[in-house]
């Protein structure tokens, strides 16, 4: 382990905070406050165990086959080798190249078994009503040329890896339709190298759920 470094590349999980616009904002709260708990233990002895409230759709997430298709695997079938441990690739998107991303700085040959990370910077939009507005996003055709070309899983640092504009999901349809998990709301991906580092995105084994919360960081050498 010496020399490994670790970058976190996902955001926290606050009380309030509102993740996807339409959705509920996560609650946070005591279940039993240090307070109440002095009177369950020995003297000088307490404890706190909280309570939240949440849609799955929260904070940095990763979504299963499940989420997309009734027949799709659900997290607790996702297997570990499909999201831990991945080597990356991190694409780097121009500011103002447009919201729809068409194509990336990779060979086919360079994506095959890799987890394909798209950097846009957008994350310095979080918590704010910008996030949700012209966010760049990959095109049908991108999903299905990542997916041809081998991507073990796809992740981006904005609001959707899919345009919102329309009841159309072709991206979320094609990757999850390849079994190819997607991570969305990824942030400092500044930070992460284009190539070299291995990426983790390993939710809660929750069975019945096609998404949910994960703590994504990158390890580099």
């Amino acid at each position: 382990m010496s020399g490994t470094r670790f970058v976190d590349v996902s955001h926290a999980v606050e009380h309030g905070m509102v993740t996807y616009k339409g959705l509920p904002a996560p609650l946070i709260c005591d279940y039993l406050s240090r307070a109440a708990s002095r009177a369950r233990y020995a003297p000088g002895t307490e404890f706190h165990i909280g309570r939240i409230d949440m849609v799955a759709n929260t904070g940095t997430y990763v979504d299963s086959p499940f989420h997309r298709y009734a027949d799709g695997r659900d997290l607790a079938q996702l297997p570990l080798e499909s999201l831990a441990a991945l080597p990356c690739l991190v694409a780097r998107i121009e500011p103002g190249a447009g919201p729809t991303i068409d194509a990336l700085p990779f060979a086919a040959r360079d994506v095959r078994g890799k987890a394909v990370l798209v950097h846009t910077g957008w994350d310095r939009h979080w918590r704010t009503d910008r996030y949700f507005e012209g966010h760049p996003h990959l095109s049908g055709r991108l999903a299905q040329w990542l997916a041809d070309a081998g991507a073990v899983l796809v992740g981006i640092d904005s609001h959707n890896i899919d345009g919102t504009a329309t009841g159309e999901r072709p991206v979320h349809s094609t990757l999850l339709g390849r079994d190819i998990p997607i991570v969305e709301h990824l942030c400092g991906l500044a930070d992460v190298p284009e190539r070299g580092a291995r990426f983790y995105a390993v939710p809660v084994k929750v069975r019945g759920f096609g998404t949910f919360p994960v703590r994504a960081f990158a390890e580099l050498d």
